[in-house]
Formats: C-alpha cells, sequence, structure tokens
C-alpha cells in the first residue's frame, strides 16, 4: 500500500474484525463464562480477581481495536498511519492471545475447538501484516 493513501483496507479490516471481536467477548463471554462463574459461590477475592482479568481483557481488545482503526488511517479522518512498532505490538500481543488458546486448548481440552479465539488472534494479526507489506 502506498504511504499516500487515505485508509487501509486490510487494517481496516482488522480493526473491523476485532471490533467484532470485542463484542463477541463482553456479549457472548459474558454469558457462557462470566455469569456461570459468579453464579459458582466462589470466594469474594477470586471473584474480584476473575472480573479484573475479564475486565482487563476487555479493555485490551478494545486498545487493539483502536490501534488498528489509528494504523488504518480511518480516525479523525487522517491518511493511513505507518507505525511498524504499533503494528509489531498489536500483532504480538494477539499471538501471544493465540498461543495461550492453542496451548490451553490442547493441553486441558484435548482439543483446540471447544475455544477457536485462536482463528481470530491469528487471522487479525496476519491480515494487518499483509496490509502493512
Amino acid at each position: 500500500m502506498e504511504k499516500d493513501s487515505p485508509m487501509n483496507t486490510a487494517i481496516l479490516l482488522a480493526a473491523g474484525l476485532m471490533s467484532v471481536t470485542v463484542l463477541v467477548h463482553v456479549i457472548m463471554g459474558g454469558a457462557q463464562i462470566m455469569h456461570p462463574l459468579r453464579a459458582a459461590g466462589l470466594p469474594r477475592l477470586i471473584g474480584a480477581v476473575m472480573d479484573v482479568v475479564w475486565h482487563g481483557v476487555t479493555v485490551v481488545l478494545i486498545c487493539l481495536a483502536g490501534a488498528l482503526f489509528w494504523l488504518a488511517g480511518a480516525l479523525f479522518w487522517l491518511a493511513w498511519h505507518d507505525n511498524p512498532a504499533l503494528l509489531w505490538m498489536t500483532c504480538a500481543i494477539q499471538f501471544g492471545f493465540a498461543g495461550l488458546f492453542l496451548w490451553y486448548g490442547t493441553t486441558q481440552l484435548h482439543s483446540l475447538w471447544p475455544m477457536p479465539q485462536w482463528v481470530i488472534f491469528l487471522g487479525v494479526p496476519a491480515l494487518s501484516l499483509w496490509g502493512a507489506a
């Protein structure tokens, strides 16, 4: 993509996919994961830590989406922002999440498919890197 381009379509698509991921995390994840955990009668400290971690992941996902929109040039009607450090940071975080889902799916669930989130956490950075190439 030329640096003069007003917007990077591939990275914009990656930002959109990450935004959908935020919504899925908040809506479906809350109902399927957080509500049952809260109903499990865990000690208050464990419940509070669980909430902090859950909402911390939400913050990270929102920041990833925002960073990708920025990189795509979709914020503030600005041109595409060539920022390799920001691009690689967003990719590294997502590769880390993908690795965690792959590891725990394989070692604890003996299947990658009960937690398919690794697909999006590999796909979004692949699309981002392709768009930046």
